[in-house]
């Protein structure tokens, strides 16, 4: 890329955040604090050359690396921890949302944790939403070795290279094996954040459009020590058992008991097994996804305030009297990052309509779920003016408009603040993984860009939606 290009990229990245410092936190120092360096010009080594590259093994990350490996397409998968799953996973986010009327991947995925008894069941044996977050990790390794998909792991996005006519061609990254990139014909932005679409200099929108602010964050933790009989007031395991609210009152009723009011007032346990749960009961509020002293903040911040709260519950006794923290996230939950502008913005009249696709990859049926952006205001789910009806995301919103051979999947797919919150939940991310997969393999086996495959070659792949 010729410098002049790539400084017309960053300012384009630039001016779309500029919105987001709305809500940034005031005790984090500004990164521009001493001046800067030059760095001297430096040779890559390219490492690989494959057809399809999709960066972040997280739940879109991972099935769209499956998908495009089973379209025999050489699929190389770049993952910045130590495992496959991303949220699922190293984020503890053990229960699935928007799952049940999805591909064919996720219900794969479902299948095999239930063979390796990793998926939660009542005692009547009905399946739920949680699942066993080391056992998704075996899971989801096996099915991209079977697949034939070379996935490294401790390996960032750092910056990537696009050629004339805006043709992403390689995507460079950090790692112990120091600065190396990587060629493809067909790039995936899965991470979460849209980090790879940046460094190539796609526009995209941040935050909420008038206030900049982003929805808050949330560490997860797996809790050990509940009898689940003697706490059944306290959670719920299936949508039918009834509403959401009474259990979450009275959790958050017991927690300010023992000194401690949650930064997140619905606090949420979640059964996994036996006496396993998960907790939500964190919020961080006011901290950019894509900035690491912020992240690094609310980490600290998130970790702290879960502790305070397990040790309130225990000191009560009682039912609680044996709780422990088994593990809290290893990263913490962002909601929110980078949403990279496609051909097709998902937007609130499309859940308001409830509009269908012609090129329709996944049908969401989640509702609008906005964690509250001002904590003086509402510490819970912000009020929707309208109640959103099951809509289709278009292959479009999955095809960045900026730049050629990039597609994204997952929570930075091309949508407006409403429709993200929405979207962007993980059964979702998983089916528009898929889809991804699908399309990238088919044009990178043919020479061509994902916008000029036929949605008649890739619906014939992909199961119907609905």
């Amino acid at each position: 890329m010729k410098r002049r290009q790539f400084i017309a990229h960053g300012a384009a990245g630039l001016l779309a955040a500029a919105g987001a410092t709305a809500g940034r936190a005031a005790e984090i120092p500004s990164p521009q604090a001493v001046g800067v360096i030059t760095e001297p010009a430096r040779q890559v080594p390219v490492v690989d050359d494959a057809e399809v590259v999709v960066c972040g093994g997280g739940p879109a990350g991972v099935t769209a690396a499956i998908a495009a490996a089973r379209q025999g397409a050489k699929t190389v998968l770049l993952e910045a921890h130590g495992c496959l799953g991303g949220i699922w996973t190293s984020g503890l986010l053990s229960w699935i949302l928007d799952y049940s009327n999805k591909g064919s991947l996720l219900k794969d995925i479902l299948e095999q944790l239930a063979k390796r008894e990793g998926r939660a069941f009542t005692r009547q044996k009905v399946a739920t939403n949680a699942f066993d977050s080391e056992t998704m990790k075996i899971v989801l390794e096996q099915m991209c070795a079977d697949a034939g998909v070379r996935a490294q792991y401790h390996t960032r996005v750092c910056a990537a290279r696009v050629e004339e006519g805006r043709r992403l061609t390689h995507v460079i990254t950090e790692s112990k094996s120091g600065r190396e990139a990587v060629k493809g014909k067909v790039f995936i932005d899965c991470t979460g954040d849209g980090d790879l679409g940046a460094q190539a200099g796609c526009r995209f929108d941040f935050g909420h459009p008038e206030t900049g602010r982003t929805q808050p964050m949330s560490m997860l933790c797996l809790l050990t020590g509940l009898n689940p009989e003697a706490v059944r007031e306290y959670y719920r395991e299936q949508d039918s058992d009834g509403p959401w609210a009474p259990p979450k009152d009275k959790l958050r009723a017991e927690m300010e008991k023992g000194g401690h009011s949650p930064s997140y007032s619905k606090p949420s346990l979640f059964r996994v097994r036996d006496g396993l749960f998960i907790l939500m009961a964190n919020h961080e509020y006011g901290f950019k996804g894509t900035d690491a002293r912020e992240v690094t903040e609310a980490t600290r911040r998130a970790r702290r305030e879960l502790h305070q709260l397990i040790d309130g519950l225990r000191a009560q006794g009682g039912l609680w009297r044996d709780l422990r923290i088994v593990a809290t996230g290893e990263q913490i939950g962002v909601r929110e990052g980078r949403r990279l502008q496609g051909l097709y913005q998902v937007s609130t009249d499309d859940l308001r309509e409830g509009r269908r696709q012609p090129d329709g990859v996944c049908r969401v049926t989640f509702g609008i779920d906005v964690h509250s952006t001002n904590p003086k205001k509402e510490k819970g789910i912000e009020a929707a003016s309208f109640r959103a009806k099951p809509y289709d995301i278009p292959l479009r919103a999955l095809i960045a408009r900026d730049i050629e051979g990039l597609m994204m999947a997952g929570r930075c797919i091309s949508g407006d603040f409403i429709a993200h919150s929405s979207y962007r939940v993980t059964g979702n991310a998983a089916a528009m993984g898929e889809a991804a997969g699908v399309t990238a393999a088919l044009a990178a086996k043919s020479n061509r860009l994902p916008r000029e495959v036929a949605w008649e070659d890739i619906a014939k792949i992909l199961p119907p939606i609905g």
